[in-house]
């Protein structure tokens, strides 16, 4: 395996200049992430916080053992009773397989960044991966992508849910899980894993009741010796222990929604676009109302009401709700981070571009609860890169970051041109440009007799060019046809590196993948390392 770091180009202009430590962007968060001393000076800045440790690890134990967490995870968790011991933590939705590989690449990033911390600092510093089980949007976590035929094909579980249930609320489909697992694995091609890998898959089905669960404990397979600490947010044991956090949310609403409304307009005004709705009504949490989730906004007469009306409570009735039964509250972006920061003493947030995005309006949010953001790390982005494709990059005498920045059509086209000498463009031009030449006396004579013949003669040279465009085309298609093994190299590239085209990250998922190199894939990269400075790696297996 070897790894090697990429300059990535990015549209995101607040990546790029959060990146550059600019001072516009910069004043937005309390830390910059690559400053020499910001584990020191965060760490000096939690020393005025207090954390329910205690409670914590009993949550965090009864959660992790459900899912039959591994010892590496167990011991993590009791290493946060030491009052010096922080976490480095960032999340994601229980998607089908973890979902895209962007996920693993957090979970990487979180474990990597914690064993740097703990070795700079010298206390202990644990993996925390934040599942965030109250999300509701089933559609966004549902499927999964496989290539098949030179494109990404999408094969989703046939499971409709009847409400706007958090996933954590939501009972697999066993039979429908099942069915689209056999899916999966009929295109996969066989390796020495496959059999193993998919029986494995299914006893984790078998033992999960909730997508949550199956997302948790693949994610303890893959990762079986960093001792990751797994927490599921909607968890009613977790939810209790909010139960004040949430009250401090619903006294500082209206500071939390002004100072996140005005920082998301400047933002704006600055070039920096954010995709989040935001406006002055935003009660920035959830109400579970039965079995949906409600978002609640605020009204002119301090109430709070489901946004489609659902329901009504004034502030009294929501703060006897946190205290009484938080686990009917949830929070939405921009209030779970601050609820992150309460529960956990977080030395670092790892974040992939677009929550870094919505991050930089947060700073008053945090402030408003006299907490400080925590140092903002950009997650890990690499793209894996198997050995077919590394060789068909050096036969075509391509740069890996070449075809994940532009993709590779241009290239395609240009080698299926060079393949005809001289190139069929440049004949067909030749032909077009003689044939006119020839045709010229015929149009002067054709316009010289009569207006109407003269258009004919036009329409003539028109119908010969055509004939002439059909043949060039036919006789591309039989190149094509000739070289379709060297063009199918270009297609592998271009679905493996460019799918979508976009990032590996987004659309592939880690199925092809293990089954190819096996459950301690993640693991083995893990063992080398990786810059946070660095914008991309790729990774050669």
């Amino acid at each position: 395996m070897r790894i090697d770091p990429i300059d990535l180009p990015t549209t995101n202009p607040l990546i790029k200049d959060y990146r550059q430590a600019n001072e516009r962007v910069q004043d937005k968060f309390h830390y910059h992430p690559f400053h020499s001393t910001v584990f020191a000076d965060r760490k000096k800045d939690l020393k005025e916080q207090s954390f329910q440790r205690d409670e914590l690890l009993r949550v965090l134990h009864e959660i992790n053992a459900k899912w039959d967490a591994p010892r590496s995870t167990m011991e993590n968790i009791d290493r946060l009773a030491d009052a010096e011991s922080t976490v480095v933590i960032g999340g994601q939705q229980a998607g089908l397989l973890t979902g895209p590989l962007y996920s693993v690449h957090k979970l990487i990033s979180i474990i990597n960044l914690a064993r740097k911390a703990e070795k700079e600092e010298g206390t202990p510093v644990v993996p925390v991966f934040w599942i965030a089980g109250e999300d509701h949007d089933f559609d966004e976590i549902n499927h999964v992508y496989l290539p098949e035929n030179n494109r990404m094909q999408k094969y989703q579980v046939k499971h409709t849910p009847g409400k706007k249930s958090s996933v954590t609320d939501l009972p697999m489909e066993k039979p429908a899980v099942e069915e689209w697992l056999g899916q999966l694995f009929s295109h996969l091609e066989e390796s020495v894993y496959t059999k193993d890998l998919e029986n494995q898959i299914y006893q984790l089905i078998n033992q999960s009741k909730s997508y949550v669960d199956f997302f948790a404990r693949l994610i303890f397979h893959l990762f079986r010796e960093e001792g990751v600490v797994l927490v599921d947010s909607h968890h009613p044991s977790f939810r209790k222990l909010e139960s004040e956090h949430f009250k401090a949310m619903i006294h500082n609403q209206t500071q939390i929604t002004q100072g996140v409304y005005a920082a998301w307009q400047q933002n704006m005004q600055q070039g920096y676009p954010v995709s989040l709705d935001c406006n002055l009504s935003d009660a920035h949490l959830f109400y579970h109302h039965d079995g949906e989730r409600v978002l609640l906004m605020k009204g002119e007469d301090g109430n709070y009401y489901g946004k489609q009306n659902e329901v009504v409570l004034t502030k009294e009735e929501l703060l006897d709700m946190a205290e009484e039964h938080p686990e009917f509250l949830s929070n939405n972006v921009v209030t779970r981070p601050l609820m992150q920061e309460l529960m956990f003493p977080t030395l670092a947030f790892i974040g992939g571009p677009g929550e870094i995005n919505y991050w930089s309006v947060l700073k008053p949010a945090f402030e408003a609860l006299e907490v400080k953001m925590p140092p903002v790390f950009p997650r890990l982005s690499f793209s894996l890169i198997d050995r077919k494709a590394a060789k068909y990059l050096d036969l075509f005498h391509l740069r890996a970051e070449d075809v994940i920045e532009k993709g590779i059509s241009h290239e395609k086209t240009a080698w299926l041109i060079s393949q005809s000498y001289p190139p069929l463009e440049e004949i067909t031009d030749q032909v077009k440009n003689g044939i006119e030449r020839l045709h010229q006396p015929l149009r002067e004579k054709a316009a010289e007799i009569r207006d109407d013949v003269g258009q004919l003669a036009d329409k003539n040279l028109a119908y010969l060019f055509k004939d002439i465009e059909f043949l060039e085309q036919r006789m591309t298609k039989a190149l094509e046809e000739k070289h379709a093994n060297e063009l199918n190299k270009f297609d592998y590239l271009e679905l493996l590196l460019h799918p979508g085209e976009g990032l590996q990250e987004r659309m592939w998922g880690i199925l092809p993948w293990i089954n190819q190199y096996g459950w301690e894939l993640f693991e083995e990269i893990l063992e080398h390392d990786m810059r946070f400075e660095e914008s991309h790696h790729c990774i050669y297996l």
